[in-house]
């Protein structure tokens, strides 16, 4: 025990050494400590928000109210530790082992179809003893990690050839049948997005770009048209009113939830939509809980943060490739992507912009698996900014000697 307690000490310690937080005589950050005060608002909010409105339906489930919020306290504990750990591995290492963790999300997917635990009709998620993972979630990581690196090995290729830009679309296109098999078109739509923006801002020609985006969209229009069900969804999006009580249901109980939000809100604890009229409101339909509660001001508050989030994540990315770090550059781009366009569509889902897609709220919803790999992945920025700071000093250093 003692052991063990002289380890962690010696874990807490190592954030207040001189190379991590500060240089010597504690003038210089050496990590950009907004992502952290970012992350923990967003997770306060989470916590609140999942407790508020998970409490009718755990009480139904389990007779017991705070069934979700104890797992939910417990995964946000669980992705700060992982966070630790992130946080000491160097990017070098991402670099290098890019491949192997592409295969490890690769075989996720595979495993996840033969053992996989199926709710509402899709089979997404591993249990293993008390944890649930969902599969797709750390292929989507390894997946931006994987594509980064590729871009670093052969950005001449991307450029110049559709050989070099067409390799990348092959081992998205593996991923997105294995996904398929769940299915998860929403996943699919996040990686093409980001794969797309990646690419664009690795230099990627414009007819590549017109060629990608003709057939990305034509494929996932025939994958919504001949699904009857993904079909349902974009009809019932369009006029969700015309069947209130059938397809349209989970959209007209969430637009009524705005609707009652107006500027201020209804107060903590005083949503209607919650007792059981709006299904999954702990999950992807939090933020319709939130608006209603607290209005156009609390969705305001959590898009100003988001949008905090993801400026500073593209700034990084910028950053990192002007001082010719490519590798840690595009991985932040992804990161940055990945994160807009997923909170962008869970927000717009729920408030009838985009049709309904099964995604979380990013370090919002109530969710381990999607909670641990943003948290994982806000490490990772936080990492690359690091790395690019003790670069910075290192060089003044080492001109000032001169």
């Amino acid at each position: 025990m003692s052991a063990a307690f002289d380890s962690l000490k010696e874990r807490i310690a190592l954030f207040k050494l001189p190379g991590w937080l500060t240089q010597e005589g504690g003038d210089v950050e050496t990590f950009d400590r907004s992502f952290v005060l970012l992350a923990f608002a967003m997770y306060i909010i989470g916590l609140v928000m999942v407790a508020s409105s998970s409490m009718p339906i755990a009480e139904r489930m389990f007779n017991e109210p705070f069934h979700f919020v104890v797992r939910h306290i417990v995964y946000i504990f669980l992705s700060m530790g992982v966070a630790v750990v992130t946080l000491q591995i160097p990017m070098a290492l991402w670099h290098k082992y890019s491949s192997l963790l592409l295969l490890f999300g690769l075989a996720l997917l595979i495993v996840v179809l033969f053992i996989g635990n199926t709710v509402n009709g899709s089979t997404r998620w591993i249990v293993v003893g008390p944890i649930t993972v969902q599969a797709a979630e750390p292929a989507k990581l390894f997946f931006f990690c994987y594509l980064s690196a590729y871009l670093v090995r052969r950005r001449d290729e991307v450029m110049e050839n559709w050989r070099g830009f067409a390799k990348p679309l092959i081992v998205f296109g593996l991923l997105a049948f294995l996904l398929l098999r769940q299915p998860d078109l929403g996943t699919i739509i996040v990686m093409f997005v980001t794969t797309f923006g990646l690419l664009f801002l690795a230099g990627a020609k414009l007819w590549q770009f017109l060629s990608i985006a003709g057939v990305g969209l034509t494929a996932i229009g025939a994958l919504a048209y001949f699904s009857p069900y993904r079909w349902a969804r974009v009809t019932s999006f369009l006029d969700p009113w015309k069947d209130p009580f059938g397809s349209g249901y989970q959209l007209t109980q969430s637009l009524m939830a705005y609707g009652r939000g107006e500027v201020f809100g209804q107060g903590l604890g005083n949503s209607i939509q919650k007792l059981e009229y709006l299904p999954e409101a702990h999950t992807d339909f939090v933020m319709a809980v939130l608006a209603e509660e607290f209005g156009f001001f609390g969705i305001s508050v959590v898009l100003l943060l988001s949008m905090s989030l993801v400026i500073k994540a593209l700034m990084l990315g910028k950053k990192a490739v002007g001082k010719e770090k490519y590798f840690e550059g595009f991985f932040a781009y992804s990161i940055g992507i990945w994160f807009c366009f997923q909170a962008g569509v869970n927000i717009g889902a729920s408030a009838g912009i985009v049709p309904t897609k099964g995604l979380t709220m990013p370090l919002i919803s109530y969710g381990g698996s999607s909670m641990i790999i943003m948290t994982i992945s806000l490490a990772i920025l936080i990492r690359i900014d690091h790395e690019l700071r003790l670069q910075s000093l290192q060089a003044t250093s080492a001109g000032g000697r001169k």
